[in-house]
């Protein structure tokens, strides 16, 4: 197992060795910017599906318009309600495999403290 280089004191420093080295990730801070980034672009999906719908309804007569842009309607709803709970599931899975590796460095540390305190190499 590699040893970890030592890390240097002060803020600024601190801040530019964790962006070089990857001891400590800082993928949650970005995973929530895409979130909402994705969210946005389903947000999108949304109105374009309310769009078409309405375009349908604009488009035929009467009678046949609506009833063709009622199911134009709720099927892009769902589907929009499907991509937002996909999308959330999508970016949990992401935070979650990024903690289990947090968790993992903290587990070495205590497991390399442990051998120093014990007189292992």
């Amino acid at each position: 197992m590699r040893r970890a280089f030592n890390r240097p004191e002060g803020s600024g420093w601190a801040l530019l060795w964790d962006l070089l080295t990857f001891e400590r990730l800082m993928t949650n801070a970005v995973i929530h910017l895409v979130y909402w980034a994705g969210l946005g672009v389903i947000l999108l999906v949304g109105f374009g599906s309310l769009g078409a719908a309405v375009g349908v309804a604009i488009r035929d007569p009467l009678p046949w318009g609506i009833l063709l842009a009622i199911p134009v309607l709720i099927a892009g709803l769902l589907i929009t309600g499907v991509l937002v709970l996909l999308w959330r599931s999508f970016c949990e899975f992401y935070v979650t495999i990024f903690k289990i590796s947090e968790d993992l460095g903290v587990l070495r540390q205590d497991l390399e403290a442990e051998r120093a305190r014990a007189g292992k190499p």
